[in-house]
């Protein structure tokens, strides 16, 4: 197993032991006076039935053998949701992510690029790393002008971090942007070999004090439909469901994000009477 992923998972690993508390399941005051937060290594151990040596060693990113009967007991253990226990799973090579280097984008078809443009509504098409390769005018005017942006700036999780315009916006941006890291670093911590993810980490990690809190805290999430707010300067408050299609003509490096107005709101009047404005 690489070596960033073994040291992946046993960050995970620690990071979860150490949100839950005794109590949680069923210990009390067995180990004496706690100096740190959550369970003891050692308390783990015991609940996932193997040896405190073997776990101290996961943890700590040794290169141990791992069968899956272990990583589901400990994920028991850790209380894992379904989407962090497939994490761990991922993890330890037992449900491996598709290998991006298999699906290389050699460009965006042009049958694609037209549909996009087509969607009534702001959608973009995106890869795993959230670099964004298409967008529609609608995406443009109410989510950022990305015909003014160089190539490189061109990516989700940076402009959601790093573009304060942006971040005043979006009023729910602390739900959003948990959810979009979370997804972020499902596929990073699955990819220890991609040098481009690294170092686009490294420089974030730098340039955002927010991305760095969140980013200690090792939460995973997979693709689901998720609120998006937005108070939009020109044309007031809007309300969208971003929904997210992967696997985009077999490419697997690939998703469509469409964000929808939510019905009930004025949200596609809104949005609809401002676009037509910013035509004339």
């Amino acid at each position: 197993m690489e070596v960033r992923k073994l040291k992946a998972l046993g960050q995970f690993l620690r990071s979860r032991r150490e949100r839950i508390q005794p109590a949680m399941v069923g210990i009390s005051g067995k180990y004496g006076r706690r100096r740190t937060p959550g369970l003891r290594r050692e308390e783990v151990a015991e609940l996932a039935e193997v040896s405190t040596t073997w776990y101290t060693w996961l943890e700590q990113g040794r290169e141990v053998r791992v069968s899956r009967d272990v990583i589901e007991r400990i994920g028991r253990a850790l209380l894992l949701s379904p989407e962090e226990h497939l994490h761990l799973q991922r993890l330890a090579d037992y449900d491996r992510m598709t290998d991006p280097s298999a699906s290389p984008i050699n460009g965006i078809d042009t049958g694609l690029r037209q549909i996009v443009e087509q969607i009534s509504y702001p959608a973009i098409i995106a890869t795993f790393r959230t670099d964004v390769l298409v967008w529609n005018r609608m995406a443009s005017i109410f989510l950022t002008d990305f015909d003014s942006l160089p190539k490189e700036a061109c990516n989700m999780t940076r402009l959601v971090f790093t573009d304060s315009s942006l971040r005043q916006n979006i009023t729910n941006w602390d739900e959003f942007a948990r959810y979009g890291l979370a997804i972020f670093r499902s596929h990073y911590d699955q990819h220890p070999d991609d040098p481009v993810l690294e170092a686009f980490v490294k420089r974030l990690l730098a340039d955002s004090e927010s991305f760095a809190k969140l980013w200690k805290l090792h939460d995973v999430q997979d693709k689901k439909a998720i609120r998006f707010e937005l108070n939009h300067p020109g044309a007031g408050p809007l309300t969208f469901t971003l929904n997210s299609f992967s696997h985009i003509n077999g490419n697997s490096d690939i998703h469509l994000c469409v964000y929808t107005p939510v019905e009930g709101t004025l949200t596609e009047q809104r949005m609809l009477e401002f676009a037509g404005q910013s035509m004339l």
